[in-house]
């Protein structure tokens, strides 16, 4: 029996993880595994990162036993808070959201500073500028996509109340589907969900992750009350998530037999394409620290909508303590060598404490 290239990988770093603890605690694998359920809330780069951790062997190494499941918004958040689920992976823009009035969640590590989505619309919508007054399909106001496109259109001059936005409801599937049927007119789409609809003639108006004004910064976010209790996780989840980004860039193999793991109607050709441009923006983070623009970010790209943000402390649901501990032992440094120095120096600089 013939075994592919990313299993045989996976039993040796298995077989060999106690070799390898240079990057965590001695002996993590031989204690109890500390069982966690992680929802992530898109089929997406944002969650790349969690499958490649469970598929490589890496959380197993740091002594943790993980259940990714997919869960749409507000699944991850509301699971957080009655106890069913440990961690999840969510955008600054939707903690911060939840947290205004009672900061009960916490942000340790950012996964990625960037968006990957496509802003599809019908053919006969020439840019961006047209959309104003038109139909744009969000799963409901007020969840990720509804304030990334928000934050997409101020760069054209347009706010949120230029724009008919129209519920679908569930999974992303439902505005492809309805952008199709012409129920809508644009809407945010990740990929390769837009590759398939570029083929049937719709049109991406604007890439998300080419705007540098958009910082989109998706986190691994906890109960702050479950973190007091199991103080130690956040950072064994962090150090086995570090290991497997750098695998990401390292093993394009390895990464899309993650992907493909959990989003098995992904075609190798659409998945290449997906790899290949999340690795043109590096739009996963190599050093995990919740930057302080992140926080302005969500203000300016949703403040109108809650102005309670524009004096909300995000320091008050932000914990970069297990990153800069990190840091301070040269785990970084291990992984990628003397040239991550300067990457991590300058993020370091713009850092929340």
């Amino acid at each position: 029996m013939q075994h592919s290239r990313f299993e045989i990988d996976r039993r040796s770093l298995l077989a060999g993880a106690a070799a390898l603890s240079a990057f965590g605690p001695v002996g993590a694998l031989a204690q109890a595994k500390t069982k966690l359920k992680g929802i992530n809330p898109t089929r997406s780069s944002s969650s790349w990162t969690m499958w490649l951790a469970k598929e490589a062997g890496y959380y197993e190494k740091y002594g943790l036993e993980v259940t990714p499941e997919f869960g749409v918004h507000p699944v991850g958040i509301a699971g957080l808070i009655s106890g069913d689920v440990q961690f999840t992976n969510y955008s600054l823009d939707d903690v911060s959201a939840a947290s205004m009035r009672d900061p009960v969640l916490t942000v340790i590590g950012s996964l990625l500073h960037k968006g990957s989505f496509a802003l599809m619309a019908r053919p006969d919508i020439p840019n961006v500028e047209a959309l104003k007054g038109k139909r744009i399909g969000v799963g409901r106001v007020g969840d990720p996509p509804y304030h990334y496109t928000v934050g997409l259109i101020k760069d054209y001059g347009m706010k949120s109340g230029d724009i008919q936005w129209v519920p679908t409801g569930t999974d992303a599937s439902a505005r492809v589907t309805m952008l199709i049927s012409g129920q809508i007119d644009a809407a945010l789409i990740t990929p390769p969900s837009w590759y398939r609809l570029e083929a049937q003639g719709m049109k991406p108006l604007t890439l998300l992750e080419d705007h540098e004004s958009t910082v989109l910064t998706v986190g691994n976010v906890y109960k702050k009350t479950w973190v007091a209790q199991n103080p130690d996780v956040p950072e064994r989840v962090l150090r086995a998530q570090g290991e497997a980004i750098h695998r990401f860039y390292t093993d394009k193999g390895a990464a899309i037999a993650a992907y493909r793991k959990y989003d098995p109607s992904v075609s190798q050709a659409d998945l290449e394409r997906v790899y290949a441009n999340t690795v043109r923006v590096s739009i996963i983070d190599r050093i995990p620290l919740m930057q302080k623009v992140a926080g302005e970010a969500v203000v300016d790209r949703i403040g109108a909508d809650l102005p309670a943000l524009k004096t909300f402390d995000f320091q008050s649901i932000i914990d970069n303590k297990p990153v800069r501990k990190m840091i301070d032992e040269g785990f970084f440094e291990k992984l990628y060598g003397p040239s991550i120095k300067a990457e991590q120096d300058k993020k370091l600089k713009g850092a929340y404490a």
